[in-house]
């Protein structure tokens, strides 16, 4: 067995078999898992750092755009999901490259440090790679195809492959149910593997297959018409174009029904992934994800920030905020193993099993009698 390097205690451990009380964590200089144990006497143990808090594996944000950092602050909140895309789209072009990277290289670094060891990456081209090769942080990277007047996709695997080259993970996948057409989506589905789709953000998403709603507006203003519309919904489309062998992130959900659930999770099974970002669906819509549904339908759910076009930081834990009705240690799993699960990482991330190198966070700022996360509660990477 390789030496131990460090031996990490506090009040409580998240394990995969639930809260562990004065655990002791004990890695190889490797930062891999070799033993998990329980005293109750952690302070008479040799070697052991004791941390005030909760240490749970590293955390994995299942979706994220990076290289939109610069967008912090430059959009207004509640302008809805049409006005949200036009803004963007605007902003896109009024900042320098440079700047760019910096706000980018700024906010991985802030991710590093509040503990998260992975991130499904949405990218519409290179400039994020080179920092990401040098990060701590592993990313995969969703190489996203739009564009309902764009007939060649094929660039889009040169960025992958560039990707690769560089040693980050890639796949493509389609933007969105509502941005491409009929056969650019089928094909970019056909050839990526995870897909990351984001997924009834907005009510349009539904409005548009039945010729109405602000997004169906748009196309008329701009002379587009859509091939899709057959598929009759959102939930149709991805069913009846996405074989049910693929691995799919489904991310924010915000409208998402019942039937709509029970229907795609019962094509794609545990290869189905649903990925909250209720920070970000606040800020456009004033609209929340339906948290409490999917976990009663047992599917699986990961936590992602989205852009900070959208959000005020990348922050997971102020994330998991937004669930208070959901108890504490399984957000926390949403947040770890579920995220690794979807990116396809838990072979060494996402919980604390002998042989994994997950890493190991601190969250401060808990109530111990109900298990809640005070407004205050943080986390920072301590392994």
């Amino acid at each position: 067995m390789s030496q131990i390097k460090r031996r990490l205690s506090a009040h409580f451990i998240l394990t995969p078999q639930g809260l562990l009380r004065n655990g002791i964590l004990s890695f190889d200089a490797d930062g891999v898992l070799r033993e998990i144990a329980a005293s109750d006497a952690v302070d008479s143990q040799q070697r052991v750092e004791f941390f005030g808090g909760l240490l749970i594996p590293g955390m994995v944000n299942a979706h994220c755009h990076l290289e939109l950092s610069y967008l912090r602050g430059r959009i207004a909140r509640g302008c809805g999901f049409a006005g949200f895309a036009d803004t963007i789209a605007r902003a896109r072009n009024e900042t320098a490259p440079q700047q760019r990277i910096e706000a980018a290289a700024y906010w991985n670094a802030r991710m590093e440090h509040d503990g998260i060891v992975a991130v499904g990456d949405i990218c519409n081209g290179t400039s994020t790679f080179e920092l990401k090769r040098n990060s701590r942080i592993h990313y995969h990277n969703f190489i996203e195809g739009f564009g309902l007047r764009t007939t060649d996709f094929s660039f889009l695997r040169r960025i992958a492959a560039e990707s690769e080259a560089l040693g980050l993970s890639a796949s493509v996948t389609p933007h969105a149910t509502y941005s491409l057409q009929d056969a650019a989506f089928r094909a970019i589905a056909a050839a990526g593997n995870p897909l990351s789709v984001h997924f009834m953000e907005s009510r349009g998403e539904q409005e548009l297959f039945e010729e109405r709603g602000p997004l169906h507006e748009r196309n008329l203003r701009e002379g587009v018409t859509i091939d899709f519309a057959g598929y009759g919904s959102p939930a149709g489309r991805i069913a009846g174009s996405v074989l049910k062998e693929k691995n799919m992130l489904l991310v924010h959900n915000t409208f998402v029904t019942e039937q709509i659930a029970d229907t795609l999770q019962h094509r794609f099974g545990n290869r189905l992934t649903w990925v909250l970002c209720p920070r970000s669906n606040d800020f456009i819509e004033r609209a929340t994800p339906p948290a409490e549904l999917l976990h009663r339908l047992s599917g699986r759910i990961a936590v992602g920030t989205d852009s900070l076009a959208s959000n005020d930081s990348l922050s997971m834990i102020d994330e998991l905020k937004r669930f208070p009705e959901i108890p504490l240690p399984e957000r926390l799993q949403w947040a770890t193993r579920s995220g690794a699960e979807a990116l396809g990482i838990d072979a060494w991330a996402g919980s604390f099993d002998i042989g994994k190198r997950p890493g190991a966070v601190l969250i401060t700022g808990i109530d111990w009698d109900t298990l809640t996360l005070l407004p205050h509660a943080a986390s920072r990477r301590i392994l």
